[in-house]
C-alpha cells in the first residue's frame, strides 16, 4: 500500500495557507497545518487528512518538531506590517525562511515551496521587500533544490485586497489613486496559486527554480477600481493623490498602533507588479491562470 504524501503548510491558516490545505488534501495528501495559533484555528476534519501544530518559525525546536516525517513543506508564513513589540521582517522572512529551510533539509524534506513575491529586491527602498529578497537567498543556499515562487498581489474570496476596494469603494464618495493610478497589477486568483503550489511540490522539474505567477490579466490600478465599482453598481469619483502626499500619510500613520497605511505598502504601488520577461510562470507549471474579472462576483457578492 502506497504511503499518503504528508505535507506540512507553514503559515495554514492564513488566506493563501488555507487554500493550499483545501487543495492537498482534495488530492489525497495529509496536511499538518503548521502557525502560532494553529490549536485555536482547529476545525471539523471529516477526511482525516488534517492535523494542527501550534508552531513558532522563530522557533528553532517547535520548526523541527512540526518538520517530523513530512514529506514535503511549504513556507507560506507572511507579515506585511512591523508591529511595535511584535516580530519584525527580519526575523520572518530572512531568519525565519532561513531556519525553516535549513531545518527541512537537515529532517530530509523531499521538497520545499517557498512563497516570496514578485519584486524581491535587496536594493528595494522597502525593508518588507528587502527582507523578502534575502529571505530567497538564504532560502536557496540552505536548501537548493526549494521551489520559490514570487506571485503578484493574490485575490479570491476572504482576500485582503478586493476586500479594502470594497470598503473604500462603499464607504468615500471619492476613490483616492495612487499617483495617476497607472501601477501595473497582474492578480493570481488563490486557487491557482494553490494549484501552482501542488504542482511545484510535486515536479522533479520544478526543483531549484524560480517562478513569478502573475493571473491571465495586466490591469492598472485604477482599472482594477474601475472593474470593482462597474460590478457593485456604484459611481464614484477617482482622484489623483501624489506619491509624495501618500509618503506623508504614511509616516503620520506610522505612530498609530494599527496603522491604516505603511511606507512599504505606498513602495510597493510605486513599481509595477507584473511577471518579468523571460521568467517561468503558470504555463510552465502546466497551469492555465484565470482572469479576474470573471470571478469578481464569488470574490465580491458576500460581502455587499
Amino acid at each position: 500500500m502506497t504511503a499518503i504524501p504528508r505535507i506540512a503548510v507553514f503559515g495554514g491558516t492564513g488566506f493563501l495557507g488555507r487554500a493550499v490545505a483545501s487543495r492537498l488534501t482534495g488530492s489525497g495528501m495529509a496536511v499538518r497545518i503548521v502557525a502560532r495559533h494553529a490549536d485555536s484555528a482547529a476545525g471539523e476534519n471529516p477526511s482525516g487528512l488534517v492535523e494542527y501544530r501550534a508552531a513558532d518559525i522563530r522557533d528553532e525546536a517547535a520548526v523541527s518538531a512540526a518538520l517530523r516525517d513530512a514529506d514535503g513543506v511549504v513556507n507560506a508564513v507572511s507579515l506585511y506590517v512591523e508591529r511595535p513589540g511584535g516580530p519584525s521582517f527580519e526575523a520572518i522572512h530572512v531568519e525565519g525562511a532561513g531556519r525553516l529551510a535549513a531545518l527541512a533539509g537537515q529532517t530530509g524534506v523531499g521538497s520545499l515551496v517557498h512563497i516570496s513575491g514578485i519584486g524581491a529586491d535587496e536594493a528595494s527602498a522597502s525593508p518588507y521587500v528587502r527582507a523578502r529578497a534575502r529571505g530567497e537567498r538564504r532560502v536557496r543556499s540552505a536548501f537548493p533544490g526549494a521551489v520559490i515562487l514570487r506571485p503578484s498581489v493574490l485575490f479570491g474570496p476572504g482576500d485582503t485586497f478586493l476586500r479594502s476596494l470594497e470598503m473604500i469603494t462603499r464607504r468615500l464618495p471619492v476613490v483616492p489613486l495612487f499617483g495617476r493610478g497607472g501601477t501595473r497589477l497582474q492578480p493570481v486568483y488563490v486557487e491557482d496559486m494553490a494549484a501552482g503550489i501542488e504542482r511545484a511540490l510535486q515536479s522533479p522539474e520544478a526543483r531549484g527554480r524560480t517562478f513569478e505567477l502573475g493571473g491571465a490579466g495586466i490591469h492598472t490600478y485604477r482599472e482594477i477600481i474601475a472593474m470593482v465599482l462597474d460590478h457593485l453598481h456604484r459611481r464614484r469619483l477617482l482622484v489623483p493623490v501624489p506619491f509624495a502626499a501618500w509618503h506623508l500619510l504614511a509616516t503620520l500613520a506610522s505612530i498609530l498602533p494599527g496603522p491604516p497605511l505603511t511606507r512599504d505598502q505606498v513602495i510597493l504601488m510605486e513599481s509595477d507588479n507584473v511577471v518579468g520577461h523571460g521568467m517561468s510562470g503558470f504555463s510552465d507549471l502546466g497551469i492555465t491562470a484565470h482572469a479576474m474579472a470573471p470571478l469578481l462576483g464569488i470574490c465580491l457578492d458576500a460581502r455587499t
